[in-house]
């Protein structure tokens, strides 16, 4: 798979990333270049390998379960820029 100068002006587009004129075409061979080896890296046998999160076997520290002050909305909303009727507000971001 391979793209060209307009795949890659159609997928910059899409992102809402204004890309120059002059730099679509090198662009275009980054990208190829990275979709190259992402198809090579297909080509691995992964057969028999079990899905790893680390590299070195660890497992995530775990804390106590313990409750904690909770239900002090007042002292909560203290550090808010803006509340009402307790709850925070925030800017409207949809019309």
């Amino acid at each position: 798979m391979a793209l060209d100068k307009d795949d890659v002006q159609k997928v910059a587009y899409l992102a809402r990333i204004k890309v120059p004129e002059e730099k679509l075409d090198g662009l275009a061979q980054e990208i190829n270049g990275i979709i190259g080896w992402v198809e090579q890296l297909a080509e691995v046998n992964t057969d028999g390998v079990a899905p790893m999160t680390s590299v070195t076997e660890m497992t995530a520290p775990m804390r106590t379960d313990v409750v904690t002050v909770g239900n002090d909305a007042d002292g909560i909303l203290k550090n808010a820029p803006d509340s009402e009727d307790g709850f925070f507000t925030v800017p409207k971001v949809v019309e």
